[in-house]
């Protein structure tokens, strides 16, 4: 008996250091070249591709530009954007270039904090060296709003952090944009803008029950989606059935209306409103390009 019970604490021992060396294990992607040479104003309108100021400004109590955005209502808990001004201590005004690169390619900030995938680092990780070196030049140009941001309102178990270092070893693959040989460069920038920095599928694909996104669904929907709306498909066949082209698809998504004169309302009115909108006629098309035309 005794010889027994030794086997399985052994066994418990050997299994339990293998699923902590696999969970636990550093997240770590590909080397980025950081000294380029930043642009400020290139990277403002990164700004926007990304969706910054929509998501990290309240715009419904009329908060400062970029100084956190209203709370992400989810299954997990509320999720509250932080401040991410140049201000050194309620911002991200100390932050390296080397630091401002990991949180955006691996969701880890300085000090080894690892960030709920409310953040869409899944996303930014496929963001090119330039787009990250302008985007640091251009938040490190933002006037400092010295005002933190109000914490997470997250319970147990999904307040604990290092939680979040097993999550990535499950579901994060840290990788750059990868253009498709056999598609059009109107069509991978779309597709870059799409699952990169605009990331369209962390509102517009289904998630599993951890929160991660089922890629095989990919801009599918989601009935329940933050704050439990509805958020419509996107993917080719359901805008081709619902009658979409490259004209009403643009003036919808650069005007808020469909259509039928339906207002694109909530978190998307937002995105119009404070990204879409800002974007060049070039990337516009090459987004509806990509939709339209997808994998």
């Amino acid at each position: 008996m005794r010889r027994l019970l030794a086997v399985i604490i052994v066994l418990g021992i050997v299994v339990g250091g293998a699923a902590a060396f696999y969970f636990l294990r550093p997240i770590n992607g590909p080397e980025r070249d950081l000294s380029l040479t930043a642009d400020v104003a290139r990277g403002n309108y990164v700004m926007r591709l990304g969706g910054c100021v929509a998501c990290h400004t309240d715009l419904k109590n009329n908060g400062a530009t970029l100084a956190g955005g209203a709370p992400l209502k989810t299954p997990f808990g509320d999720f509250v954007p932080p401040n991410i001004t140049s201000d050194p201590d309620a911002g991200i005004g100390k932050w390296s270039l080397e630091e401002f690169s990991r949180a955006m390619s691996v969701g880890e900030g300085p000090n080894g904090k690892h960030y709920y995938p409310a953040f869409p680092y899944d996303n930014y990780t496929l963001m090119s060296d330039q787009d990250i070196v302008d985007l640091y030049a251009a938040m490190m140009a933002t006037a400092p709003i010295a005002e933190k941001a109000p914490d997470h309102n997250v319970g147990f178990p999904f307040n604990i952090r290092l939680a979040m270092l097993g999550w990535k070893n499950l579901f994060l693959t840290p990788q750059r944009f990868a253009p498709k040989a056999d598609k059009s460069a109107l069509w991978n920038r779309g597709a870059y803008l799409a699952n990169g920095p605009a990331h369209c599928g962390a509102c517009h694909t289904p998630r599993n029950m951890l929160g991660a996104s089922d890629v095989t669904q990919l801009f599918k929907g989601v009935r329940g989606g933050t704050g439990g709306a509805f958020v419509p498909p996107i993917d080719a066949a359901s805008l081709k059935a619902e009658g979409w082209d490259e004209a009403t698809l643009i003036d919808a998504l650069t005007g808020g209306f469909t259509p039928e004169f339906d207002t694109l309302g909530g978190t998307m009115g937002e995105v119009v409103n404070e990204s879409l909108t800002h974007w060049t006629d070039e990337d516009m098309k090459a987004l509806a390009t990509y939709l339209l035309d997808g994998e």
